[in-house]
């Protein structure tokens, strides 16, 4: 797969919660817990379950930072 974004980041899926609509996708990259909401239906495509081997490929405009 060759996709234009640089942040891409390999991970294992820890869970998967799905909803009505949407899904819940949580990732575990090199100990730190990344989560995605995407269509259930792409979840379904991919039959995304826990254990899979994945890429996060995150490709965003706009990065927030907070501090208390």
């Amino acid at each position: 797969m060759q996709i234009s974004a640089r942040n891409q980041f390999r991970g294992k899926v820890t869970a998967v919660k799905l909803g009505n609509v949407m899904a819940e996708v949580q990732v575990e990259i090199g100990g730190i817990h990344l989560v995605s909401a995407i269509t259930r239906g792409s979840a379904e495509t991919l039959g995304l379950k826990v254990g899979d081997e994945v890429v996060a490929i995150i490709k965003s405009t706009e990065v927030m930072i907070g501090k208390p």
